[in-house]
């Protein structure tokens, strides 16, 4: 893990974040997702400058729609953001665990 996915994670695990379990490297058909939350079907994905190509992209955007397809909600931040605004990442992932999922 990079400094900013261990910042990150440090705010996850051990159900510090709303009494959530989240777990990282998670198996998911045939993907691994950085971080998941089984119960909320939230996944978290840390972006790094390789994601910036346009393979690697069209990579992401079939995964995602795959994981979407089978009930997964995805969140996707960028290294960058996590390193200078893990505030507004933490925000964004308590509003979309305090969401419902979709049926």
């Amino acid at each position: 893990m990079s400094d900013t996915e261990r910042r990150l994670w440090y705010n996850l695990r051990d159900r510090r974040f709303l009494d959530y379990k989240v777990r990282r490297q998670v198996p998911i058909g045939p993907f691994i997702a950085d971080f998941a939350c089984k119960s909320a079907r939230l996944i978290i994905e840390t972006d790094g400058d390789r994601h910036g190509f346009d393979d690697q992209q069209e990579r992401d955007v079939r995964r995602t729609l795959w994981l979407s397809q089978n009930g997964w909600r995805v969140l996707r931040f960028w290294n960058g953001e996590l390193a200078s605004d893990m505030n507004n990442v933490l925000e964004r992932i308590f509003n979309a665990l305090e969401e419902q999922p979709s049926p």
